[in-house]
């Protein structure tokens, strides 16, 4: 091998020797093989590369990547790695959180990330419950779900990750479910290369507290005719016959048969659209009067606030010199106390 030749990665140089102990079935188990997969594929570099996460089940992933990693604390994730991001641009810096985590007590955070357009990659576990601490309902679990803490039925909406997203001016946004793995491993791939947010969620399965919440997207039998997937450029089409499309009727999507509708009627999707209306409008598709989306809603091109945040930085030093942080300190009106 040539001296000045990169080492080759593999996906096993991205796993600890810590156990792994999450729940047989749990669709963690899934995306943190796929990530390691893709970050390997791409020859990352592994002390160049940070994971962050906060509390729950999804928030073990720093311990069971070989990477640098800060297991923080509930809902803080994206502010803790904004300060790892910005004291150092150019580390490659993850946030690993799950919908309770990110949208409930994180839910500030979580948006003044994206809307900062801070260059994290932010994956999002939903399996729509807490599971951590026991099986009670999360902001994203189903109105009426019935929970250890909403024996009745939760009275609360859930909340919608992509389109929380979306309204924040994200710049990637996109989902993945845990079983289609080699579409979750595209998914990755496309935020890893994104500069800015990148944010994915994730269906994934708890299989002990809400089990199947994902069913209608994962069943063999039933899943064609319940999700599209998203191809810019392309025409949605989805079905298991690939015979039905979505259109756009007056401001409404509309499912329709293409046996008695031509496919130039059908919505082209465009991730690259500078209005985002049409993105929200997919991220409000949801089972079962719609099939659910799939794939990268949006991938557009902003300055990344690291970026901008570098520059200035450097011109504030051109203009007056490196500074001298004891100088700066007896600035102004200074006093000695005897």
């Amino acid at each position: 091998m040539a001296a000045d030749t990169p080492p080759t990665v593999t996906a096993k140089d991205f796993k600890t020797d810590q156990q792994v102990k999450w729940c047989p079935g749990c669709g963690d188990h899934s995306v943190l093989v796929q990530l390691q997969k893709v970050l390997a594929a791409n020859g990352v570099d592994k002390d160049n590369t940070v994971f962050v996460s906060g509390i729950g089940c999804s928030s073990r992933f720093p311990y069971y990547m070989d990477t640098y990693g800060i297991h923080g604390i509930h809902g803080r994730a994206p502010a803790v790695a904004t300060g790892v991001k910005c004291a150092n641009p150019d580390l490659d810096v993850w946030v690993v959180t799950g919908d309770g985590d990110a949208l409930s007590i994180g839910g500030n955070h979580f948006l003044h990330a994206v809307r900062r357009n801070v260059g994290l990659k932010i994956v999002l576990f939903n399996n729509r419950i807490y599971g951590l601490t026991k099986g009670q309902y999360s902001p994203t679990s189903d109105f009426g779900m019935r929970t250890k803490s909403s024996p009745q039925g939760s009275i609360d909406h859930p909340m919608h990750p992509i389109s929380v997203a979306i309204g924040a001016e994200i710049t990637f946004v996109a989902r993945a479910v845990d079983t289609d793995v080699k579409h979750l491993q595209y998914v990755l791939d496309r935020a890893a290369k994104h500069e800015g947010t990148a944010f994915v969620e994730v269906y994934q399965n708890c299989a002990v507290y809400n089990d199947g919440a994902y069913k209608y997207a994962t069943d063999r039998a039933t899943k064609d005719d319940h999700i599209v997937y998203l191809e810019h450029g392309k025409p949605l089409i989805f079905g298991k016959n690939r015979d039905k499309g979505i259109r756009l009727e007056g401001e409404l999507l509309e499912v329709v048969d293409l046996g008695r509708v031509s496919q130039d009627d059908l919505i082209i999707h465009d991730e690259k659209a500078t209005d985002a209306a049409m993105a929200y409008r997919l991220a409000r598709m949801h089972y079962p009067e719609y099939p659910v989306p799939l794939g990268v809603f949006l991938a557009i091109e902003k300055p990344a606030y690291d970026e901008l945040m570098m520059d200035q930085i450097a011109a504030a030093r051109e203009q007056s010199g490196p500074g001298d942080l004891q100088k700066l300190l007896n600035a102004g009106d200074t006093w000695q106390v005897e």
